[in-house]
């Protein structure tokens, strides 16, 4: 069971990293947009749709990642101090409550908008010859499966906490930095003047 909800992690986590290669795209798309219409004078029409949908895509798609590293906003202040079946078992009626009925809603409405859309060739009217969006508004449903997907995988987490009392391990993945660890695994020491102030302010402490 554990193998197959981190495979179920794996995949959120490899779409997210390669959605993730977007906001380089959009960096660079942005930036030459800007190069474009104040030093070249040719702005591009589609170029505040394409901003559009990739920030949109790289949204969407993130959804199913963040749930897979529990980063999604929480009530922390009261719910970190909750013992871990407690916690599982919030989450679990949550899930049934809110989660599922609103994914599912988002799947249904997005592959509706989707198939409309596809059916009329809908292109942006926000600008002239505005880019198609059929392809973005397909990214919707899709979003959705995948956040269902990693959403079902939570809720047997739950049910694993509830019986054996502690949360089921996750995928592992990158890290905010600890500088302690960071300095271990490169083998950095104090510069020698350094450790000798602490030294003296310990012993010092000591006397008092």
């Amino acid at each position: 069971m554990q193998k197959l909800l981190l495979s179920v992690d794996r995949v959120s986590t490899w779409i997210g990293h390669a959605f993730a290669w977007l906001i380089l795209v959009l960096t660079l798309q942005i930036s030459w947009e800007v190069f474009s219409r104040y030093v070249l004078n040719t702005p591009n029409a589609w170029a505040f749709d394409l901003m559009i949908m990739g920030y949109g895509a790289a949204f969407m798609m993130a959804g199913a990642y963040t749930l897979a590293k529990n980063g999604h906003v929480r009530g922390d202040v009261l719910y970190g101090f909750f013992p871990p079946r407690l916690q599982a078992t919030l989450d679990l009626i949550l899930y049934f409550l809110f989660f599922i009925p609103g994914v599912a809603a988002l799947i249904w409405a997005g592959y509706t908008y989707a198939q409309e859309s596809w059916a009329i060739n809908e292109h942006s009217n926000i600008t002239a010859n505005g880019p198609p969006l059929y392809p973005f508004k397909m990214i919707i449903p899709i979003a959705g499966i995948f956040l269902m997907a990693q959403g079902l995988v939570e809720i047997v987490r739950c049910i694993v906490c509830i019986k054996e009392g502690a949360w089921p391990s996750r995928e592992e993945d990158v890290e905010e930095v600890d500088v302690d660890k960071l300095k271990e695994m490169v083998n950095v020491k104090e510069p020698a003047s350094a450790q000798a102030d602490l030294s003296a302010m310990d012993h010092n402490r000591g006397n008092k």
